[in-house]
């Protein structure tokens, strides 16, 4: 060791450091971005990044909608139910949830319980342009996908009007933009998250 000091330059930025007092469940449509976005913002705090879809599929060695084939929905949705509740009582994380997830109240009132829920709101067109080539959404297997997707997101925005926060989309920003636009959103809350710069 030589024992000489090396100072950063003056302008050199460091990163902003964060606390995450709660654990952040994304919620919405799929095709929100909940995983991408999701995944962005973990890195960005330094927590852990959980998906609630994966761990469903990892825990029964099947991919969504083979589950969904095999077992039915409501089979489906208890498990989705008993994985969510299970991953809140886990370590403060950033959690993306499954687009049918925040519609049962016992997932709403878990989420309200253990963490904050936030909504990235995304117009219909955007979700549709996201999903139409996919053939990983089991609720689109339908003789017409696009309005089924539209009856989910008339069904369903009233109640993702019921998380604690939201956080519009727009499909001119990248990952990156709307990552940094939900921390923004989550400043807001000092009980969920806080800067804790030097």
């Amino acid at each position: 060791m030589s024992g000489i000091k090396h100072n950063k330059p003056e302008d050199a930025q460091e990163p902003p450091r964060y606390r995450l007092h709660k654990t952040v469940a994304l919620v919405g449509m799929m095709g929100a971005g909940k995983t991408a976005v999701g995944r962005a913002v973990a890195a960005k705090l330094g927590a852990p990044f959980l998906d609630s879809d994966a761990e469903i599929e990892a825990a029964a060695n099947l991919s969504v909608p083979e589950i969904f084939t095999r077992d039915g929905e409501p089979f489906f949705r208890r498990r989705e139910t008993e994985v969510i509740a299970r991953l809140l009582a886990e370590e403060r994380c950033i959690l993306s949830t499954g687009g049918g997830a925040f519609l049962a109240e016992v997932n709403r009132d878990n989420i309200a319980a253990y963490g904050v829920a936030l909504w990235l709101d995304a117009p219909l067109d955007l979700l549709w342009n996201r999903v139409r080539y996919k053939d990983s959404r089991p609720l689109l297997r339908t003789k017409d996908p696009k309005a089924t997707l539209s009856a989910l997101y008339h069904d369903r925005v009233p109640l993702y009007r019921l998380a604690d926060l939201s956080v519009p989309c727009e499909p001119r920003l990248s990952i990156e933009a709307m990552a940094e636009r939900v921390i923004d959103k989550l400043l807001t809350r000092p009980d969920v998250l806080e800067r804790v710069d030097a």
